[in-house]
């Protein structure tokens, strides 16, 4: 059976789309193979990695990669995640056969609870959007 693609972005790909590649793989990984990336990559934030360890799903081994290591493939889903309090900040994939936005707040200038947060609705969102029977993904 072929995997639905999909790729993560947000400007730093040190939270929200590691977070949420981490959680649809974790979920999904029969039916889903997951990247994430961003256009100013950074590191993956240590409370990212601390939050997903509190429920069971390790990104210690992820790392923050440029959306420019993923030209010349083809995603399904290319889903941007920067909150709208950035606009034009988010990167642009060209090689994606759906999009989506959907803006969730940057944790990062907060603390463990924001990430706790963000993680949150992340996984609300993603069983919602790609694992509900009947999802597209």
């Amino acid at each position: 059976m072929k995997k639905t693609r999909v790729l993560f972005l947000c400007t730093h790909n040190s939270a929200r789309s590691q977070m949420a590649e981490g959680l649809l793989r974790a979920l999904g990984g029969e039916r889903f193979e997951v990247a994430s990336a961003g256009h100013q990559p950074t590191h993956v934030h240590p409370w990212a990695i601390q939050v997903m360890a509190e429920i069971g799903v390790d990104i210690s081994h992820h790392r923050a990669k440029n959306v420019s290591e993923f030209l010349g493939q083809t995603f399904d889903y290319v889903v941007t995640l920067c909150g709208d309090d950035a606009p034009g900040s988010c990167p642009f994939f060209p090689g994606g056969k759906r999009y989506l936005h959907v803006p969730f707040p940057d944790p990062s200038p907060g603390g463990l609870e924001d990430f706790r947060r963000v993680r949150d609705a992340l996984r609300a969102w993603i069983e919602q959007e790609f694992l509900r029977e009947g999802a597209d993904g």
